[in-house]
């Protein structure tokens, strides 16, 4: 068993400290319960209780926790980028998506961006002496007066000074640059992007994002036109060789956003390095597309073991759900589809009415604008919605609906997926992720 198990701490249980450590957040926990003897100092109730244990190497602690972190819920981001998403919220959405989260305990747990803006001292001890590693950081643009600009915080520090820093601490780190057209693009890129260079192999990597922008945005930034994003991305793919060259990867990597908008294909595999930073959406679409290639294998193998006869699906037409921006990928796909299974496939791309047409990836879009414009079409049997929609702990969508009251309103089945294969495998009866509606 774990040691929580040996010593019996109990759920609702509040864990204070470790070996005479005050534990702020699990990042705590786990720098500081790696030794084999442990104090435990718990809050149970109106009770303090102090457990002592023995910890055995690979033992597990066996803790989990409401929050990763006890102080604050989370740290608060004291910049007002134009861009910023959480500024640009259409009004009347749940409270949690109008918190503009900057924590760097983050960063290291789950791999979101910071811009390191608002780290105290003691913040920094924290990263250098328990070695936070790697760290995920927002640079924009490395020259200060305009990253201060950018990020419109007069106060925000040298990022370069902060992430040599980092690096003499032997920190590894992956960066983003937003890049929004008249801004911080042309000169401001390259420059950005070779000061980074200079601190490989600390820093990881630099992926390259379009700006995205709400219909409710204010001030002046505007999103790229194709010929802006090609001229972007152009610059951006030519500098791979010569980093591939110099660090043996190819360093920078535009997401799959510049390929989606300009119409372009998306490079094979090996373009991405083997660099981990799909949440960030680079290498998705690839990653989509060879999914499909093992899928029609599948379906030639089931065809050929059941001697070439149709499919007997109880759903005969289907309506797949995306974002204006994958839909002609998808569209491309499905026709193959539907001419492997002889399933009535449509693909139907929703425009986002909540925040704008400009946002056009399907991790954004609206529960009500999905059911608004599938009931102006005609859904068929099977309605399949991009599980990324509902990417919350709740499985709800941004608007607050569960696949189950969408299903209830359509009075049509619904399935979630992430690719053609979770398609293939709700035809088949076999999808996890499968919803019907209750009346």
């Amino acid at each position: 068993g774990s040691v929580a198990d040996d010593i019996g701490l109990q759920v609702g249980d509040e864990l204070l400290a470790i070996n005479d450590n005050k534990v702020e957040d699990v990042i705590d926990v786990q720098f500081y319960s790696a030794e084999e003897a442990l104090e435990l100092l718990v809050r149970r109730g109106d009770e303090y209780l102090l457990f002592e244990a023995e910890r055995e190497y690979h033992q597990a602690l066996g803790l989990g926790f409401a929050h990763p972190t006890f102080d604050v819920d989370i740290r608060r981001c004291n910049n007002l980028c134009e861009f910023c998403f959480v500024l640009q919220m259409a009004p009347k959405f749940r409270r949690t998506l109008y918190i503009k989260d900057d924590d760097y305990r983050y960063s290291f747990l789950f791999g979101h961006f910071v811009t390191l803006t608002n780290l105290s001292e003691h913040d920094w001890w924290r990263i250098e002496t328990m070695g936070l590693s790697p760290l995920y950081i927002s640079v924009h643009v490395t020259d200060t007066e305009m990253r201060r600009q950018f990020l419109r915080n007069p106060n925000a520090p040298d990022i370069v000074q902060q992430l040599r820093q980092l690096a003499g601490w032997g920190i590894e780190m992956h960066t983003q640059l937003v890049v929004a057209p008249g801004w911080n693009d042309g000169r401001w890129l390259e420059r950005s992007i070779r000061e980074l260079a200079e601190l490989w192999p600390a820093v990881q990597s630099v992926s390259v994002v379009p700006v995205g922008l709400t219909r409710h945005h204010k001030y002046g930034m505007r999103p790229h036109t194709p010929q802006e994003a090609a001229v972007t991305l152009d610059f951006v793919t030519a500098l791979q060789p010569q980093f591939q060259e110099q660090f043996g990867v190819r360093f920078v990597y535009p997401t799959d956003e510049w390929y989606l908008v300009t119409g372009r294909t998306v490079p094979p595999l090996e373009a991405y390095d083997e660099q981990q930073l799909h949440e960030n959406g680079l290498g998705l679409v690839r990653m989509f597309l060879d999914d499909w290639e093992g899928v029609k294998e599948e379906i030639g193998d089931w065809r050929l073991a059941h001697d070439g006869q149709p499919l007997i699906a109880d759903y005969q037409s289907l309506t797949l759900v995306t974002g204006a921006l994958f839909a002609g990928v998808l569209r491309e796909t499905a026709v193959e589809f539907a001419t492997l299974t002889g399933v009535n496939l449509h693909v139907l791309p929703i425009v986002n009415e909540r925040l704008g047409a400009t946002i056009t990836v399907a991790g954004l879009l609206m529960a009500e604008d999905v059911l608004r414009q599938l009931a102006a079409a005609e859904y068929g049997d099977l309605v399949v919605l991009p599980r990324v929609m509902f990417d919350h702990p709740d499985t709800i969508s941004l608007d607050d609906l569960s696949p189950q009251e969408m299903a209830n309103r359509l009075n049509c089945v619904v399935a979630l997926a992430d690719t053609l294969g979770d398609v293939w495998d709700a035809l088949l009866g076999v999808s996890s992720v499968m919803v019907a509606p209750e009346n």
